[in-house]
């Protein structure tokens, strides 16, 4: 499986951003597909992940009611729609494939990871100022 994440760039407070992730190969039944953000000096966090195949969504307190993820199963897309942007979510976003439980993993409240996906993308950087 590979992952490749596009739609970055430079955007100013308040503004939106698309980012998608292309998918390609087999994924299974049962897997977690996640967004992350890293940031210098504050290391990884979780933004948002759909559960498969329920399609059961999680996202942290920090983009709650901002962000959007979604899953096209046509298009093999993983899409983060981001509103309301602020300078605190300037970073590396990167899109990342786990287990399926893996969804349930970390903590959504803060966006502390506690679980290596294992598959990631190269990321795409988001400026918000």
């Amino acid at each position: 499986v590979q992952l490749v994440e596009s739609g970055g760039g430079s955007v100013q407070a308040g503004g939106s951003q698309r980012l998608s992730c292309a998918v390609s190969g087999t994924l299974g039944s049962g897997y977690c597909l996640a967004w992350f953000r890293q940031t210098p000096g504050i290391g990884r966090t979780q933004v948002a992940a759909i559960a498969s195949p329920h399609g059961y969504k999680y996202c942290s307190d920090s983009a709650k009611g901002r962000f959007t993820i979604s899953r096209d199963n046509v298009k093999n897309t993983l899409t983060l729609q981001m509103n309301s942007l602020k300078a605190e979510d300037t970073g590396m976003y990167y899109c990342a494939l786990g287990l399926y439980y893996y969804c349930n993993t970390g903590d959504w409240k803060t966006g502390a990871v506690t679980t290596d996906f294992g598959r990631w993308g190269p990321g795409t950087q988001v400026t918000v100022s």
